[in-house]
C-alpha cells in the first residue's frame, strides 16, 4: 500500500473514533503526507527516528500523535523533547492558528524543524534548540512530550516551564504501576487517559498532570 493510501485509510480510522470526529483529519492529507515524506527524505542522511517503513511512520508517528488531539487546549502548546515534531507538528498542521513551540536538544533535528516549518507554511510554529532544563523565563500553558523521563522526574524537569495553571499532556505506554501515581500525588494531580491508536495493538495512555505549587 502506497504512503498516500497508508495515511488516508489512518485518518479515516481517527475520525471513526466518536471523541475524534470533532477534527477533519482528511482536510490536512496533503500537509500530513508532505511532512512525512520529508522525514523519510532527512532520515536517509540524519536518522532522526528509527522506524522507516511507510506504515509504522503512520502508525506509530503519525496517528500516535493526532489521537492526542482532542485533549490538547486551544491555547498555545510547547512540544518539549520534539525529535522529528512529534507529537508538535501534526497537532500544528490539524489544529492552526495558535502558536507552537517546539523544543529539542539536538540539532540536527532542530534544523528538520525549521526546514519542516518552512516548506508546510507552518508560520505559527516555533522552534527552539536546547534542554527545557536550562531554558528560562516559560510561561507556557500546556506542554505536550511523548515521556522521555519517569513521570516524577518529569514534573521536576518541566515544572519551571509551566504557568501557574499549567498542565502536561504525556503520552506513555503502559499504565504505571499504582505505587508510581501514589507517589506523584505529593507532586501533582494525575489523571490517566486510555488512548486507542489505529493500527496499534500496544497499550499507550495520556496522562494529564497538573503539578503542585
Amino acid at each position: 500500500m502506497s504512503l498516500h493510501d497508508e495515511v488516508a485509510r489512518g485518518l479515516e480510522a481517527l475520525n471513526a473514533q466518536p471523541e475524534l470526529q470533532s477534527i477533519d483529519f482528511l482536510e490536512h492529507k496533503t500537509r500530513f503526507l508532505a511532512y512525512l515524506e520529508l522525514l523519510k527524505r532527512w532520515n536517509k542522511t540524519y536518522n532522526l527516528t528509527a522506524i522507516r517503513d511507510d506504515r509504522g511512520q503512520v502508525v506509530r508517528h503519525l496517528l500516535d500523535s493526532l489521537v492526542i488531539a482532542p485533549f490538547v487546549k486551544p491555547d498555545d502548546f510547547s512540544d518539549v523533547g520534539s525529535g522529528a515534531g512529534l507529537p508538535g507538528i501534526p497537532l500544528a498542521i490539524c489544529q492552526p492558528g495558535r502558536k507552537a513551540v517546539l523544543i529539542d536538544s539536538n540539532g540536527k533535528k532542530t534544523r528538520f524543524l525549521t526546514q519542516v516549518k518552512i516548506e508546510l507554511g507552518l508560520d505559527d510554529v516555533e522552534i527552539v534548540q536546547g534542554r527545557i532544563e536550562d531554558l528560562m523565563n516559560l510561561d507556557f500553558k500546556q506542554i505536550v512530550c511523548r515521556a522521555f523521563k519517569p513521570l516524577d522526574e518529569l514534573v521536576l524537569s518541566l515544572k519551571h516551564a509551566l504557568s501557574v495553571d499549567g498542565v502536561i499532556l504525556a503520552m506513555i505506554g503502559k499504565e504505571p504501576e499504582p505505587w508510581v501515581l501514589e507517589a506523584l500525588k505529593a507532586q501533582a494531580e494525575v489523571t490517566l487517559k486510555p488512548l486507542v491508536v489505529p493500527g496499534q495493538d500496544a497499550e499507550r495512555y495520556l496522562a494529564e498532570i497538573v503539578p503542585k505549587r
